[in-house]
């Protein structure tokens, strides 16, 4: 089982900056990749950006270059770097965890935190 805590989430004006943070605990070494996703209302949820352990990265085709996902191996967190928000980014952000044997992969969600793109 693995515990995901978002936090970082907030009101910010267009062309500003966000960080998120995940935090992982329980069985984290099982974890093969962490990431984020995003929900707006009455949208369905998007891939924004995920890092595999071996270094794979992907990107939302949205994202173009605004945001960058790393990953604290030492502090089991994945972190999002939101650079030029726009209002469309506006959404619920989640953290993401996939975890176990390629037979039996589990996905693990946190609770979301709130974006807020406005003047």
């Amino acid at each position: 089982q693995v515990h995901l805590v978002e936090s970082g989430g907030g009101s910010v004006q267009p062309g500003g900056s966000l960080r998120l943070s995940c935090a992982a605990s329980g069985s984290v070494p099982s974890i093969n990749s962490m990431g984020w996703y995003r929900q707006a209302p009455g949208k369905q949820r998007e891939l924004v950006a995920t890092l595999h352990n071996m270094g794979a990265e992907r990107y939302g085709d949205f994202v173009m270059g605004r945001f960058t996902i790393s990953r604290d191996s030492t502090r089991n967190t994945a972190d999002l770097q939101m650079n030029n928000l726009k209002p469309e980014d506006t959404a619920v952000y989640y953290c993401n965890a996939e975890a176990g044997p390629l037979i039996d992969r589990k996905t693990y969600w946190g609770q979301g935190t709130q974006v807020t793109v406005s003047s």
